[in-house]
């Protein structure tokens, strides 16, 4: 069953500033569904035309088989939102925050404190549920901020950058929480980030977007296949060397070699990394090698060969390289 299906969505900003331009996408119920790309790819303005914060310049969004621009409250009871700001108000306790936002949904009574109470429970929030927030984590937060968004219980969950600016164990905690939504409760996710890691390890299916476009989806390890085989990294102790000789020694190789040269860098594709390196080496052994190094496919190298540009040349924020 599809919880939501996205066609031909575009938003133009004041200025005809082409923040989104014309995507498509569908999610499955019960799917973590990322959208990874560098900050002003698009993504915060997709999360908000999904949330029906933002109406789109053209195109169309159904969501749990309704459409955004005609059901919008109907569809808003459905919705839980994160946006990159913390929503909660410093001012209040934790407890106070979850009270004020299920109240906004309707709820009250005892059922929105056993609720509230079980959600604190379920985010480690316990023991701090009766100070002001001004004065928890940021990590602390960022779970009350997930807690918030589920407070109503929605079906669909949009989560706008959550990890940003956490520390390392903050975020696996906050990534441990989000798989266990998914595959627990049933909820479906909509991610967008720009970690690579993170949508590496979270999504089931992934939506790399570039200046507003979408140029490549799929599973993780589907898109780290396109990039055939394996990369072996060489750099050479001198620029200086004849790339026909190159070629020459690696021919008689019975594999095949995608080669790319760079200066004194030589990047070499092949189906079995492992199984290739002995022979690999013995072909170079005339050139003087410095470094050799062997690695998999990453989103990194998945981003290069859709864009044509390295991903940590575009991101502005940290980038991290993903573990394959």
């Amino acid at each position: 069953m599809t919880m939501i299906d996205v066609k031909a969505l575009v938003k133009t900003y004041p200025g005809q500033v082409e923040a989104v331009r014309g995507i498509d996408f569908n999610v499955k119920k019960g799917r973590i569904f990322g959208l990874l790309g560098p900050n002003g790819a698009g993504k915060s303005s997709t999360i908000r035309m999904l949330a029906t914060l933002s109406r789109p310049t053209s195109g169309r969004i159904r969501i749990d088989g309704k459409d955004a621009a005609l059901d919008t409250v109907q569809i808003r009871r459905t919705i839980g939102y994160v946006a990159q700001s913390s929503a909660a108000d410093v001012h209040l306790t934790g407890l106070e925050n979850l009270m004020l936002q299920g109240r906004l949904f309707g709820l009250g009574g005892e059922a929105l404190r056993q609720r509230a109470a079980h959600l604190l429970a379920l985010f480690d929030l316990e023991e701090a549920a009766n100070r002001r927030t001004k004065g928890w984590s940021g990590g602390m937060r960022r779970r009350l901020d997930l807690a918030m968004g589920l407070v109503h219980g929605p079906r669909l969950l949009l989560l706008d950058e959550p990890s940003a600016g956490l520390d390392p164990h903050s975020r696996a905690v906050m990534w441990r929480e989000v798989e266990r939504l998914a595959e627990k409760d049933g909820i479906t996710i909509i991610l967008s980030t720009h970690y690579l890691e993170e949508a590496d390890r979270l999504a089931d299916e992934i939506a790399i977007i570039d200046k507003g476009r979408i140029v490549a989806t799929g599973t993780p390890h589907a898109l780290k296949d396109r990039l055939r085989g394996d990369l072996v990294s060489i750099r050479l102790q001198s620029p200086d060397f004849d790339e026909d000789s190159l070629h020459a020694a690696l021919a008689p190789l019975p594999f095949a070699v995608d080669v790319k040269c760079n200066g004194p860098q030589i990047d070499l594709r092949v189906d079995n990394g492992s199984t290739a390196m002995p022979a690999l080496m013995a072909a170079l052994a005339a050139f003087d090698l410095q470094e050799v190094s062997m690695s998999r496919a990453s989103l990194d190298d998945v981003y290069l060969a859709v864009t044509g540009k390295p991903y940590d040349a575009v991101h502005s924020g940290v980038t991290q390289k993903v573990a394959s």
